[in-house]
């Protein structure tokens, strides 16, 4: 469903992503480990039309998206969770997931729904964001990304200065968002909370794949890691 293909991505004359190439199928996730700098971030923001990449190819479904901006690619189905949620912190929860609704894409996720798997949201729907805790905040961003009705859900660092009960509680939305179809491709440091998420695993180091595979040791993934 998603193929990204030898992808160069820079800022300014600085490589962030040098010749990166993975896929992902339909309702499938893969989980992209690496240290901070490695180029996760980027990577998803050049998915996301966020980043125009140097050189290298992106394709939905078969059709090429790599020129597409990214309001055409989330019409299309890339919906991504950034890093630091971004939200409008002086709208509401509920005011914030119907921003999501410009996309105009329909499928199962709406706001009954989104209440049902994300109880946490649910319950605060009237709270203004900016008055959110982290995890409130996590769970509201994705719940906004699921409102545009994604076939692609890009979740950037969602356990990122969270508790740990709370990364558990936001890690165990993922099988639902899956039970509806949506691909997943998350990008995490922490390495045990991406290989508990996800069997296949593509690890970065300083921008370039420096392992992929499925049900990988640890030890393996640790050299990967580090470049040891």
């Amino acid at each position: 469903m998603l193929e990204v293909e030898d992808l160069h991505v820079s800022y300014g004359q600085m490589p962030a992503v040098r010749g990166v190439s993975l896929d992902l199928e339909e309702g499938g996730i893969l989980a992209v480990i690496g240290a901070n700098g490695a180029g996760k971030s980027t990577l998803l923001k050049a998915i996301a039309g966020q980043l125009a990449p140097v050189s290298g190819r992106i394709r939905l479904d078969g059709e090429d998206v790599t020129g597409l901006p990214a309001h055409l690619r989330a019409r299309r189905g890339i919906s991504l969770v950034p890093e630091g949620r971004r939200l409008f912190k002086t709208l509401t929860v509920e005011e914030n997931l119907q921003v999501a609704l410009a996309t105009g894409r329909r499928g199962p996720w709406n706001l009954d729904s989104i209440s049902e798997a994300l109880p946490l949201v649910a319950e605060r729907r009237g709270r203004i964001a900016g008055d959110l805790s982290g995890g409130e905040a996590q769970a509201t961003a994705i719940a906004r990304a699921l409102m545009a009705n994604p076939r692609l859900l890009l979740l950037d660092e969602v356990s990122l200065g969270l508790a740990p009960v709370v990364v558990g509680q936001i890690y165990g939305m993922i099988p639902a968002i899956l039970d509806q179809g949506t691909s997943v491709l998350v990008v995490e440091q922490d390495v045990q909370q991406a290989t508990q998420a996800s069997r296949d695993v593509h690890c970065l180091l300083q921008g370039r794949t420096s392992l992929t595979g499925r049900d990988l040791e640890l030890e393996a993934i640790s050299r990967a890691y580090f470049g040891a």
